[in-house]
Protein backbone atom coordinates (compact mmCIF):
# COMPACT_ATOMS: atom_id res chain seq x y z
CA UNK A 1 0.00 0.00 0.00
CA UNK A 2 1.16 3.68 -0.86
CA UNK A 3 0.14 5.39 2.24
CA UNK A 4 -1.86 4.73 5.40
CA UNK A 5 -4.15 7.06 7.51
CA UNK A 6 -4.15 7.31 10.69
CA UNK A 7 -7.16 9.42 12.45
CA UNK A 8 -6.67 10.43 16.12
CA UNK A 9 -2.78 9.42 15.57
CA UNK A 10 -1.61 11.18 18.59
CA UNK A 11 -4.03 9.95 21.28
CA UNK A 12 -3.83 6.81 23.30
CA UNK A 13 -4.59 4.34 21.17
CA UNK A 14 -3.84 5.65 17.59
CA UNK A 15 -0.13 6.87 19.00
CA UNK A 16 0.54 3.10 19.38
CA UNK A 17 -0.71 1.79 16.36
CA UNK A 18 1.16 4.63 14.46
CA UNK A 19 4.39 3.29 15.87
CA UNK A 20 3.65 -0.23 15.40
CA UNK A 21 2.37 0.27 11.38
CA UNK A 22 5.95 2.58 10.90
CA UNK A 23 7.98 -0.16 12.42
CA UNK A 24 6.11 -2.21 10.00
CA UNK A 25 7.54 -0.34 7.33
CA UNK A 26 4.73 0.95 6.45
CA UNK A 27 4.23 4.75 4.58
CA UNK A 28 1.79 6.66 7.72
CA UNK A 29 0.41 9.69 7.47
CA UNK A 30 -0.88 10.64 11.00
CA UNK A 31 -4.40 12.89 11.29
CA UNK A 32 -3.70 14.66 14.70
CA UNK A 33 -6.29 17.50 15.99
CA UNK A 34 -5.34 20.84 15.02
CA UNK A 35 -4.39 23.49 18.31
CA UNK A 36 -2.28 26.49 18.05
CA UNK A 37 0.40 25.41 20.44
CA UNK A 38 0.92 23.01 16.97
CA UNK A 39 1.05 20.07 19.63
CA UNK A 40 0.93 16.52 17.89
CA UNK A 41 -0.13 14.70 20.99
CA UNK A 42 1.63 12.17 21.67
CA UNK A 43 3.48 11.69 18.14
CA UNK A 44 5.50 14.58 19.90
CA UNK A 45 6.91 12.16 22.53
CA UNK A 46 8.19 9.92 19.54
CA UNK A 47 12.20 9.43 18.98
CA UNK A 48 13.30 11.79 16.36
CA UNK A 49 13.95 9.27 14.01
CA UNK A 50 10.64 7.52 14.10
CA UNK A 51 9.00 10.93 13.74
CA UNK A 52 11.19 11.85 10.42
CA UNK A 53 8.91 8.60 8.97
CA UNK A 54 5.85 10.03 9.97
CA UNK A 55 3.48 12.75 7.70
CA UNK A 56 1.48 14.77 9.94
CA UNK A 57 -1.64 16.17 8.91
CA UNK A 58 -3.16 18.92 10.99
CA UNK A 59 -7.27 19.08 11.22
CA UNK A 60 -10.49 18.15 12.61
CA UNK A 61 -12.55 15.26 12.09
CA UNK A 62 -15.85 17.17 11.72
CA UNK A 63 -14.57 19.12 9.33
CA UNK A 64 -15.77 17.33 6.10
CA UNK A 65 -13.03 19.00 3.61
CA UNK A 66 -9.81 18.48 6.07
CA UNK A 67 -10.74 15.00 5.90
CA UNK A 68 -10.81 14.40 2.51
CA UNK A 69 -7.80 16.47 2.16
CA UNK A 70 -5.92 13.89 5.02
CA UNK A 71 -7.49 10.72 2.81
CA UNK A 72 -6.04 11.99 -0.38
CA UNK A 73 -3.50 9.54 -1.90
CA UNK A 74 -4.05 6.95 0.76
CA UNK A 75 -5.09 3.03 0.19
CA UNK A 76 -6.48 2.54 3.42
CA UNK A 77 -7.35 4.86 6.85
CA UNK A 78 -7.86 3.48 10.30
CA UNK A 79 -10.36 5.79 11.97
CA UNK A 80 -9.69 6.34 15.51
CA UNK A 81 -10.28 9.85 16.18
CA UNK A 82 -13.42 10.09 18.49
CA UNK A 83 -14.32 11.91 22.58
CA UNK A 84 -14.22 8.71 24.21
CA UNK A 85 -15.00 10.63 27.73
CA UNK A 86 -18.55 8.99 29.17
CA UNK A 87 -18.30 11.50 31.58
CA UNK A 88 -17.91 14.32 29.59
CA UNK A 89 -20.51 12.79 27.01
CA UNK A 90 -23.13 13.85 30.16
CA UNK A 91 -22.62 17.58 30.19
CA UNK A 92 -21.96 18.06 25.85
CA UNK A 93 -23.65 15.43 24.02
CA UNK A 94 -23.90 17.39 20.80
CA UNK A 95 -20.25 17.21 20.36
CA UNK A 96 -20.57 13.96 20.87
CA UNK A 97 -22.48 13.83 17.78
CA UNK A 98 -20.69 16.42 15.84
CA UNK A 99 -17.48 14.11 16.64
CA UNK A 100 -18.02 10.86 16.59
CA UNK A 101 -20.76 10.66 14.33
CA UNK A 102 -20.51 13.30 11.93
CA UNK A 103 -16.77 12.68 11.90
CA UNK A 104 -17.40 9.44 11.18
CA UNK A 105 -19.47 9.74 7.91
CA UNK A 106 -16.87 12.26 6.71
CA UNK A 107 -14.34 9.47 6.73
CA UNK A 108 -16.67 7.32 5.59
CA UNK A 109 -18.11 9.70 2.41
CA UNK A 110 -14.33 10.73 1.57
CA UNK A 111 -13.33 6.56 1.75
CA UNK A 112 -15.90 6.22 -1.00
CA UNK A 113 -15.57 9.08 -3.22
CA UNK A 114 -11.64 8.15 -3.67
CA UNK A 115 -11.96 4.45 -4.02
CA UNK A 116 -9.85 4.08 -0.85
CA UNK A 117 -8.98 0.23 -0.50
CA UNK A 118 -9.78 -0.41 3.08
CA UNK A 119 -11.56 1.41 5.82
CA UNK A 120 -11.39 0.12 9.55
CA UNK A 121 -13.80 2.38 12.01
CA UNK A 122 -13.19 2.14 15.38
CA UNK A 123 -15.74 1.21 17.74
CA UNK A 124 -16.07 -0.02 21.74
CA UNK A 125 -17.48 -2.38 24.28
CA UNK A 126 -19.37 -0.16 25.62
CA UNK A 127 -21.79 0.24 22.51
CA UNK A 128 -22.99 -3.30 24.16
CA UNK A 129 -24.04 -2.25 27.42
CA UNK A 130 -24.34 -4.47 30.31
CA UNK A 131 -24.09 -8.11 29.35
CA UNK A 132 -27.27 -10.04 28.78
CA UNK A 133 -25.14 -13.07 28.10
CA UNK A 134 -21.18 -13.87 28.45
CA UNK A 135 -18.75 -13.89 27.02
CA UNK A 136 -19.92 -10.88 24.23
CA UNK A 137 -19.72 -11.77 21.12
CA UNK A 138 -20.58 -9.57 18.05
CA UNK A 139 -24.08 -10.78 17.61
CA UNK A 140 -25.02 -9.06 21.20
CA UNK A 141 -27.74 -6.63 21.30
CA UNK A 142 -26.49 -2.91 21.40
CA UNK A 143 -27.81 -0.85 24.57
CA UNK A 144 -26.98 3.35 24.40
CA UNK A 145 -26.45 3.09 28.15
CA UNK A 146 -24.54 6.57 28.12
CA UNK A 147 -24.17 9.62 25.21
CA UNK A 148 -21.15 8.62 24.31
CA UNK A 149 -22.10 4.99 23.50
CA UNK A 150 -25.21 6.04 21.61
CA UNK A 151 -22.75 7.91 19.18
CA UNK A 152 -20.48 5.22 18.70
CA UNK A 153 -23.64 2.92 18.15
CA UNK A 154 -24.66 5.56 15.48
CA UNK A 155 -21.45 5.64 13.83
CA UNK A 156 -21.06 1.47 13.41
CA UNK A 157 -24.36 1.84 11.78
CA UNK A 158 -23.83 4.67 9.60
CA UNK A 159 -20.30 2.22 8.43
CA UNK A 160 -22.36 -0.85 8.06
CA UNK A 161 -24.63 0.94 5.78
CA UNK A 162 -21.82 1.95 3.63
CA UNK A 163 -20.56 -1.52 3.41
CA UNK A 164 -24.29 -3.01 2.63
CA UNK A 165 -25.15 0.20 0.32
CA UNK A 166 -21.86 1.09 -1.66
CA UNK A 167 -19.70 -1.60 -1.18
CA UNK A 168 -17.19 0.54 0.86
CA UNK A 169 -14.61 -2.20 2.33
CA UNK A 170 -15.29 -1.36 6.00
CA UNK A 171 -14.16 -3.42 8.86
CA UNK A 172 -15.25 -2.07 12.49
CA UNK A 173 -13.27 -3.01 15.26
CA UNK A 174 -14.19 -3.26 18.88
CA UNK A 175 -11.94 -3.22 21.82
CA UNK A 176 -12.93 -3.55 24.67
CA UNK A 177 -11.25 -1.57 28.47
CA UNK A 178 -7.69 -0.63 26.16
CA UNK A 179 -5.21 0.15 29.52
CA UNK A 180 -1.54 1.28 29.24
CA UNK A 181 1.46 4.17 28.64
CA UNK A 182 0.09 7.24 27.54
CA UNK A 183 -3.64 6.82 28.59
CA UNK A 184 -5.51 9.91 30.11
CA UNK A 185 -6.44 9.95 33.28
CA UNK A 186 -10.18 9.58 33.12
CA UNK A 187 -9.47 5.92 32.46
CA UNK A 188 -9.41 3.83 35.50
CA UNK A 189 -6.42 2.25 35.65
CA UNK A 190 -4.29 5.62 35.22
CA UNK A 191 -6.49 6.83 37.58
CA UNK A 192 -5.88 4.75 40.26
CA UNK A 193 -2.24 4.55 39.50
CA UNK A 194 -1.95 8.19 39.31
CA UNK A 195 -3.42 8.73 42.94
CA UNK A 196 -1.23 5.97 44.47
CA UNK A 197 2.35 7.41 42.85
CA UNK A 198 0.98 11.13 44.36
CA UNK A 199 0.91 9.29 47.72
CA UNK A 200 -3.04 10.11 47.97
CA UNK A 201 -4.13 8.00 51.02
CA UNK A 202 -7.70 8.32 50.01
CA UNK A 203 -8.00 6.49 46.65
CA UNK A 204 -11.13 8.23 45.19
CA UNK A 205 -13.11 5.99 42.77
CA UNK A 206 -16.71 5.82 41.54
CA UNK A 207 -18.43 1.89 41.62
CA UNK A 208 -16.46 -0.96 42.80
CA UNK A 209 -18.48 -3.93 41.80
CA UNK A 210 -18.42 -3.61 37.42
CA UNK A 211 -16.07 -5.95 36.02
CA UNK A 212 -13.78 -5.00 32.80
CA UNK A 213 -12.17 -6.94 30.19
CA UNK A 214 -8.73 -4.84 29.69
CA UNK A 215 -6.39 -5.35 26.79
CA UNK A 216 -2.87 -3.92 27.08
CA UNK A 217 -2.18 -0.89 24.05
CA UNK A 218 -0.15 -2.76 22.21
CA UNK A 219 -2.39 -6.04 21.75
CA UNK A 220 -4.68 -3.60 20.98
CA UNK A 221 -2.79 -1.88 18.47
CA UNK A 222 -1.19 -5.19 16.76
CA UNK A 223 -5.59 -6.12 16.43
CA UNK A 224 -5.87 -3.66 14.38
CA UNK A 225 -3.19 -4.82 12.41
CA UNK A 226 -3.74 -8.12 11.79
CA UNK A 227 -7.91 -7.68 11.30
CA UNK A 228 -6.00 -5.08 8.39
CA UNK A 229 -4.25 -8.16 7.48
CA UNK A 230 -6.94 -10.15 6.55
CA UNK A 231 -8.97 -9.94 3.91
CA UNK A 232 -11.56 -12.09 5.99
CA UNK A 233 -12.29 -9.42 7.93
CA UNK A 234 -13.91 -6.74 5.23
CA UNK A 235 -17.81 -5.87 6.05
CA UNK A 236 -16.88 -7.61 9.67
CA UNK A 237 -17.48 -6.53 13.29
CA UNK A 238 -14.81 -7.50 15.07
CA UNK A 239 -14.04 -7.61 18.93
CA UNK A 240 -10.45 -6.99 20.36
CA UNK A 241 -10.91 -8.83 24.22
CA UNK A 242 -8.56 -11.08 26.42
CA UNK A 243 -12.27 -12.81 27.44
CA UNK A 244 -11.26 -12.68 31.26
CA UNK A 245 -12.37 -10.17 33.76
CA UNK A 246 -11.26 -8.12 36.99
CA UNK A 247 -14.05 -5.92 38.74
CA UNK A 248 -12.78 -1.85 39.26
CA UNK A 249 -12.68 -3.71 43.38
CA UNK A 250 -10.36 -6.32 42.91
CA UNK A 251 -8.33 -4.10 40.51
CA UNK A 252 -8.03 -1.37 42.89
CA UNK A 253 -6.90 -3.68 45.95
CA UNK A 254 -4.43 -4.91 43.69
CA UNK A 255 -2.82 -1.90 41.97
CA UNK A 256 -2.98 -0.88 46.34
CA UNK A 257 -0.93 -3.51 47.19
CA UNK A 258 2.00 -3.14 44.63
CA UNK A 259 2.04 0.42 45.60
CA UNK A 260 0.71 1.52 48.59
CA UNK A 261 -0.87 -0.46 51.03
CA UNK A 262 -1.71 1.66 53.66
CA UNK A 263 -4.29 3.61 50.75
CA UNK A 264 -7.87 3.24 51.07
CA UNK A 265 -10.67 3.03 48.31
CA UNK A 266 -12.94 5.97 48.80
CA UNK A 267 -16.61 5.71 46.99
CA UNK A 268 -16.80 9.53 45.84
CA UNK A 269 -20.58 10.16 44.46
CA UNK A 270 -19.79 12.54 41.94
CA UNK A 271 -18.11 9.57 39.89
CA UNK A 272 -20.45 6.86 39.66
CA UNK A 273 -22.52 6.95 36.96
CA UNK A 274 -26.48 7.37 36.98
CA UNK A 275 -27.70 3.96 37.70
CA UNK A 276 -29.51 3.03 34.51
CA UNK A 277 -25.96 3.96 32.87
CA UNK A 278 -23.69 2.12 34.40
CA UNK A 279 -22.45 -0.79 32.47
CA UNK A 280 -22.12 -3.68 35.41
CA UNK A 281 -20.06 -6.38 33.31
CA UNK A 282 -18.50 -6.29 30.26
CA UNK A 283 -16.22 -9.72 29.27
CA UNK A 284 -15.53 -10.40 25.93
CA UNK A 285 -15.38 -12.93 23.42
CA UNK A 286 -11.94 -13.43 21.25
CA UNK A 287 -13.09 -16.23 19.13
CA UNK A 288 -13.84 -14.14 15.92
CA UNK A 289 -10.46 -12.23 16.22
CA UNK A 290 -8.65 -15.36 16.73
CA UNK A 291 -10.43 -17.62 13.60
CA UNK A 292 -10.22 -14.64 11.22
CA UNK A 293 -6.77 -13.50 12.29
CA UNK A 294 -3.56 -14.43 13.71
CA UNK A 295 -4.09 -12.47 16.42
CA UNK A 296 -3.85 -13.35 20.21
CA UNK A 297 -2.74 -11.34 23.32
CA UNK A 298 0.86 -10.90 23.84
CA UNK A 299 1.08 -9.21 27.29
CA UNK A 300 -0.35 -10.47 30.73
CA UNK A 301 -2.08 -8.30 32.45
CA UNK A 302 0.79 -8.75 35.87
CA UNK A 303 3.37 -7.17 32.90
CA UNK A 304 0.94 -4.38 31.56
CA UNK A 305 0.05 -2.79 34.93
CA UNK A 306 3.77 -3.00 35.82
CA UNK A 307 4.65 -1.20 32.20
CA UNK A 308 1.84 1.33 33.49
CA UNK A 309 2.90 1.63 36.50
CA UNK A 310 6.29 2.35 35.62
CA UNK A 311 5.04 5.09 32.47
CA UNK A 312 3.08 6.76 35.14
CA UNK A 313 5.92 7.18 37.63
CA UNK A 314 8.52 8.69 35.03
CA UNK A 315 5.42 10.88 33.84
CA UNK A 316 3.33 12.10 37.00
CA UNK A 317 4.35 15.47 35.93
CA UNK A 318 1.28 15.34 33.07
CA UNK A 319 -1.50 13.83 35.65
CA UNK A 320 -3.72 16.13 37.73
CA UNK A 321 -4.05 13.80 40.48
CA UNK A 322 -6.08 16.23 42.95
CA UNK A 323 -9.34 16.46 40.62
CA UNK A 324 -11.80 14.36 38.95
CA UNK A 325 -11.10 14.03 35.32
CA UNK A 326 -14.06 14.53 32.78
Amino acid sequence: MSKILVTGAGGFIGSHLTELLVREGLDVRAFVHYNSLGSWGWIDSFPEEEKKNIEVFSGDIRDPNGVRDALRGCDAVFHLAALIAIPFSYHSPDTYVDTNIKGTLNVLQAARDLGTSRVLVTSTSEVYGTAQYVPIDEKHPYQGQSPYSATKIGADRLAESFYRSFDLPVTIVRPFNTYGPRQSARAVIPTIITQLLAGRQEIRLGALSPTRDFNFVRDTANGFYQIFRSEKTIGQEINIATQKEISIGDLAKELIRQINPEAQIVCEEQRLRPEKSEVNRLLGCNEKIMRLTDWKPQVSFEQGLAETIEFLRNNLDRYRTDIYNL
